[in-house]
Parts: C-alpha cells; structure tokens; sequence
C-alpha cells in the first residue's frame, strides 16, 4: 500500500510540474520582453502589453505563419532589432506565445 500511494504522489507531482512547462510559453515571452526589449520604450512601447496589442491574435498567427513574424517585432521596435535578430528559437515562439495571448483581442496582461 505505501509503495503504491509513495508512486502515485510521484506521478502527481512530475505530471504537474510537465503541465507547468507546457502552460509557460506565454509567461515565459512575457519574460523575454521584460529583459531583453526594454529598448522599445524608445519607440513609445511603454510596455509588453501594448508590444503585444499592435495587432489582433488572427494577425500574429498570420505573420508567423507567413515568416513575418520578426519583421514585424522589427517594425514595432526597430531598437531592438539587435536583440530580435539573436532570438533563439525557443525565444521566437515564446515572445509569439506572449503576442498571441495579450493581443489587441486577448487577455490584458499584469506586465510591465
């Protein structure tokens, strides 16, 4: 009995902390923003929600499906564009993930 409990606790906890991972996309974006594109303030971004609300979800998901996606980024924050031409991978779909939930038709982020 204690063998089996001791295994389900451990598979509780291990598939919550793999829902954790899959859930933090947008979080995660959020945090690249706050780090790395400060220099949108420069171009009268005062914050990763209005980065994000220059355009609506259909939008984001268009220009990343057509590859315009870091052009776009580039358009909104040309004094960035240093920092969005390092963008790893995992960088680029994490800031999309961000985009895509506070855009103009999204939820209204808690961010700065």
């Amino acid at each position: 009995m204690t063998k089996t409990t001791s295994l389900l606790l451990a598979a509780m906890v291990a598939g919550s902390l793999f829902a954790t991972n899959a859930m933090a996309d947008a979080k995660a974006g959020q945090k690249y923003y706050l780090k790395k594109l400060k220099a949108c303030k420069k171009d009268g971004v005062t914050n990763g929600g209005n980065f994000a609300a220059k355009h609506d979800r259909d939008t984001w998901a268009e220009k990343k499906e057509s590859g315009e996606l870091l052009g776009a980024w580039k358009e909104i924050c040309p004094s960035g564009e240093s920092k969005i031409d390092k963008m790893k991978p995992e960088d680029i779909t994490d800031l999309y993930d961000f985009c895509w939930q506070y855009a103009s038709d999204g939820d209204v982020p808690s961010c700065g």
